[in-house]
């Protein structure tokens, strides 16, 4: 019986192990991808990957789904794994449903949002403030979640409805492509501008100015992408 008892607990050691390798190289290759140092379309092999996070193929595929399911890598036939790279069409019309949808949360969240998610949200700004490529007009990161300025007034907006439609499947891919378009002259400084313009808005708790101060800096934001990736092309 004890052996049975350390049998169990080295099977229950085991894959606890095997979790938190496949958390790592999950956290690694979703920072990798939405910085931009693998790009879009990049063939990843599970060889190459097991190689260089010196992990096993069992908790390497699990990090492959979980990034998978996070829209960030698909399987092609005949190609393998790679990351998912989106055509200017499909940008231009995943932008086109954010400028309405964010739009219209954060005219709810305006009058939704409570005085201490209102000053989470400013809170959230000034930490992007400190950022030194920010400051440096280099490029403007944010983190997921709680510490995505977009993220805090879709939540604020305290519709179930629209945020699993605005922070569903689409969220994290949608993240790597913001990431690439900040990094081009003067947009890091803009986009914070307009950030502050509708952190404003919500804190005057005027919902038509926060919209339209929205869509504005989205259909910004989708002119940006849209001339970087043609520049890109040329």
């Amino acid at each position: 019986m004890p052996q049975l008892e350390t049998d169990a607990d080295a099977i229950r050691g085991a894959s606890k192990k095997d979790a938190t390798l496949s958390d790592r190289v999950f956290q690694q290759l979703q920072d990798d991808i939405v910085l931009g140092r693998i790009e879009p379309g990049a063939k990843l092999g599970e060889a190459e990957l097991a190689n260089r996070f010196g992990i096993s193929r069992g908790p390497l595929r699990e990090a492959i789904r979980r990034l998978e399911a996070r829209k960030l890598l698909e399987h092609v036939p005949h190609v393998g794994c790679r990351v998912t790279q989106l055509s200017l069409s499909e940008l231009v019309e995943v932008y086109q449903v954010r400028e309405l949808l964010e739009g219209e949360a954060a005219r709810l969240a305006a009058t939704a949002m409570t005085d201490e998610e209102i000053a989470g949200l400013a809170q959230v700004l000034q930490q992007h403030e400190t950022q030194q490529d920010l400051r440096a007009d280099k490029a403007y990161f944010q983190d997921e979640g709680d510490l995505d300025f977009h993220y805090r007034i879709i939540q604020g907006s305290h519709n179930k409805t629209l945020a699993n439609l605005l922070i569903g499947e689409l969220y994290y891919l949608v993240r790597m492509y913001r990431y690439r378009a900040s990094r081009t002259s003067h947009r890091p400084q803009m986009a914070l501008a307009e950030h502050r313009a509708i952190l404003d808005a919500i804190q005057s708790r005027d919902g038509e100015m926060a919209a339209l101060l929205m869509r504005r800096h989205l259909a910004r934001a989708r002119n940006n992408l849209h001339d970087t990736t043609q520049e890109e092309k040329a």
